[in-house]
């Protein structure tokens, strides 16, 4: 599977996890579970019994997954919390021995609240769990995308011919620039960011100081991005890191400079427009932190060994 058909099956894998509640999540979570973990095994409620509070798991290692999908998370935190507590100590009175317990909560790729991770941690330390803690959506994300391709295409769907689509645009890049362009400012929240020193890289690579002001402009906006590809797949952060990489490459083989970095710009704009122009730049000045982008400085004293 090549880059533009992973793209196409996340997209096709992120719209049913957005419409999956309750059981269509559960559904889900087991056909991928039971693809990556051959002695997986889901438990379905049964008469009086129903499953004990275990929606599947792995007898050989004592693993337990209990299956959680509310219609909106951020506003379900103190159910997530009673019900996170209250199945588990269901769980154990039935079940045995339980040494991980994972809480699979369909979070919609919004994350958890703080409580609810120190309710999972408190379950941990209390009962002595070798492991504990939550399976969001990126969790589910990232199994899914360590199956085989058929696998993958079972669980997302048969996607497009992409050369048959060409007038879509499904590209990573686009979708980080999309959701960056529709943030909102934070009041006062600019006060308490500490810009990195760019001073000696911006010199190196022989940038001027409006483009060190674009750099560091951007950066402002960096907890939100960074925010945005926690809550994702391992696979949107490697792209988009990828991606700015090579236009990199591509493009400072004709320039240098502040003509490097406009043309770095444009590359990666999906429009010669302020609004497209400004999202990308808080990518860049992310990557431009990692070094992903643009020479970092050499010492002295790196300069003479590399002599």
């Amino acid at each position: 599977m090549n880059t533009k058909e992973k793209t196409l099956s996340r997209h096709l894998f992120q719209n049913k996890i957005f419409k999956a509640d309750g059981q269509a999540f559960e559904d889900i979570f087991t056909a991928i579970m039971n693809y990556a973990e051959p002695d997986f095994r889901s438990i379905k409620p049964w008469g009086n019994i129903g499953d004990r509070k275990n929606d599947g798991y792995i007898n050989t290692k004592g693993i337990y997954y209990q299956v959680y999908a509310p219609e909106d998370i951020r506003k379900s935190y103190t159910d997530t919390i009673n019900k996170l507590t209250t199945d588990f100590d269901i769980l154990t009175s039935q079940w045995d021995p339980v040494n991980k317990f994972y809480f699979v909560v369909n979070d919609k790729y919004k994350g958890v609240n703080a409580d609810c991770e120190q309710a999972i941690q408190a379950i941990k330390e209390n009962h002595k769990l070798n492991d504990a803690g939550f399976l969001t959506a990126k969790d589910i994300e990232n199994i899914l995308f360590t199956l085989d391709d058929d696998q993958i295409f079972s669980i997302a769907g048969i996607i497009p011919d992409p050369a048959a689509i060409k007038q879509l645009d499904y590209s990573i890049l686009n979708e980080v620039v999309e959701y960056i362009m529709k943030l909102s400012l934070h009041k006062g929240y600019d006060a308490e960011i500490v810009l990195p020193d760019f001073d000696k890289k911006i010199i190196f690579n022989n940038l001027s100081k409006p483009i060190a002001n674009l750099i560091n402009n951007g950066y402002f906006q960096i907890h939100s991005l960074n925010e945005y590809l926690a809550n994702n797949s391992n696979f949107l952060a490697d792209s988009l890191r990828d991606r700015m990489n090579e236009i990199y490459i591509q493009e400072k083989s004709n320039n240098n400079g502040d003509d490097l970095f406009w043309a770095m710009l444009n590359c990666a704009s999906p429009k010669a427009e302020q609004i497209y122009q400004t999202s990308v730049i808080v990518i860049m000045s992310k990557y431009f932190e990692t070094c992903d982008i643009f020479e970092e400085p050499i010492e002295k004293s790196q300069r003479k060994k590399a002599i």
